[in-house]
């Protein structure tokens, strides 16, 4: 390797999360601040808490209930099936009888 061109690593370098937890971890930096860790993020403890800046997350609810709602309005796509294959049974009826 080559001299003075590597960083300095640090085999106890300190990890803080807001919610309070700390871990001891190689890093080439030795304090590290997180916002979300394993202890608190949702995705690990089960609780989702939702920080929604400019109502994005409502936006999307909204959205979701709209196309499920058109969705029930449309009926199930074997309704939908079986209407297409009506229609190109009628199609072809009237390609024999011309």
């Amino acid at each position: 390797m080559k001299q003075n061109i590597h960083p300095q690593y640090h085999p106890n370098a300190k990890v803080t999360c807001v919610c309070g937890a700390e871990y001891n971890i190689g890093s080439t930096l030795k304090e590290i601040e997180l916002e979300v860790c394993a202890n608190c993020h949702p995705f690990y403890t089960g609780k989702g808490k939702l920080v929604d800046t400019a109502g994005r997350v409502d936006r999307f609810r909204e959205r979701a209930a709209a196309q499920e709602k058109i969705a029930q309005m449309r009926g199930s796509k074997k309704t939908r099936k079986t209407k297409d294959v009506v229609r190109k049974e009628r199609r072809a009826k009237r390609v024999e009888s011309a």
